[in-house]
């Protein structure tokens, strides 16, 4: 029994990689953004088609679906209406949420037999994605859906996610949990120890994807003051930034911080690749981590590639590449739940 997939806002690819790694063939990856495509043809089997899916053909999608003893439609729909979510609040613009709906009406159109989604952990409870929820269950599919911490499941990083998966074949639910106890957790440590030293503002011979970011004279001062873990507020004050001295800045202590070695990883964000970003100050190094560093906590291959050789690296191109994606653990997660929940269901339906 084999399942025919398409991963609707493909990206990179991470989604595809970890449901190809589970044995689902992934025939198609579509996305509305051009640099997406060097890097899922490259290092994936399926087709990349440059497309803006609230356009999308519902024939070409079931064109790529078809042949296979079961029908997965995948994606994970950008969070346009959080990308100024901060302290638990946004304002809802119902117009952004175009991208779920165009999925909700591919999955009317091409009524596969399985569905999963992947999305920020702030949908739950939002309008779109109850409607999204009720389109399915009207089309006779069983849903589950909730948060997932992935490093309960091998991620190197305490990135938390909503996951949903739909099936018309019967109840399904994701696998147990394969990592949930502290002392299993994959650390940084154990991803990223072994990548050779490089200094800010460098990029390594052998890898060009190994390359930190520059940092400033008074940037240099504070990581060489930061620790590992820790926050700004273990710095002279001489070298805490004027905003963090305010009374409304105190609250923001994981920006300019290095990482812990022995512990998982903050969450990968667009802007992974810079000091003063987040707390990705590498654990020992005097400088931030590398976009390799970063693709490798998002659990890509370390020869995963993202751009050509004779394509220009840029950090905020290839950083929103790798932040953006859905970290390939995930969609093998993701893909064991699908292959695990066929393989209890299919033999019965067919």
């Amino acid at each position: 029994m084999n399942i025919n997939a398409v991963d609707l806002f493909c990206g990179a690819g991470g989604l595809t990689r970890g449901l190809s790694n589970a044995g689902i063939d992934v025939g198609l990856g579509v996305d509305v953004d051009p640099m997406c495509e060097y890097p899922y043809a490259t290092n994936n089997d399926g087709e990349f088609l440059n497309h803006d899916v609230t356009s999308l053909s519902a024939d070409l999608v079931s064109e790529h679906l078809d042949g296979g003893t079961y029908r997965l439609l995948a994606g994970c729909a950008p969070c346009q209406p959080f990308s100024n979510y901060s302290r638990g609040k946004y304002n809802y613009e119902p117009e952004k949420w175009s991208l779920l709906n165009a999925f909700g009406r591919l999955v009317k159109e091409t009524g596969p037999e399985l569905v999963t989604m992947e999305n920020v952990a702030q949908l739950k409870n939002h309008e779109v994605f109850l409607k999204f929820k009720q389109t399915l269950e009207r089309s006779d599919y069983h849903v589950w859906f909730d948060h997932i911490d992935c490093h309960h499941y091998g991620l190197p990083q305490t990135r938390r996610r909503l996951v949903l998966l739909a099936s018309r074949l019967g109840p399904i639910e994701p696998i147990a949990p394969t990592h949930p106890n502290k002392g299993d957790w994959q650390t940084v440590r154990k991803t990223i120890e072994d990548l050779p030293a490089i200094d800010a503002g460098e990029t390594h011979g052998d890898d060009r994807l190994h390359s930190a970011s520059s940092l400033t004279n008074i940037n240099m001062k504070r990581i060489r003051a930061s620790k590992p873990g820790g926050t700004w507020r273990d710095w002279p004050m001489r070298l805490v930034a004027k905003c963090h001295k305010k009374k409304s800045g105190k609250t923001y202590p994981g920006v300019y911080g290095r990482m812990a070695w022995d512990v998982p990883s903050p969450t990968m964000t667009t802007q992974c690749y810079g000091f003063g970003n987040g707390r990705f100050g590498h654990p020992q190094q005097d400088r931030a981590i590398s976009l390799r560093e970063a693709a490798m906590l998002q659990s890509f291959d370390r020869d995963y590639a993202f751009l050509a050789d004779d394509q220009r690296l840029n950090f905020s191109g290839i950083g929103r590449l790798i932040g953006n994606a859905v970290p390939v653990r995930l969609g093998e997660v993701i893909g064991e739940s699908i292959v695990q929940h066929v393989e209890q269901y299919g033999r019965t339906s067919h």
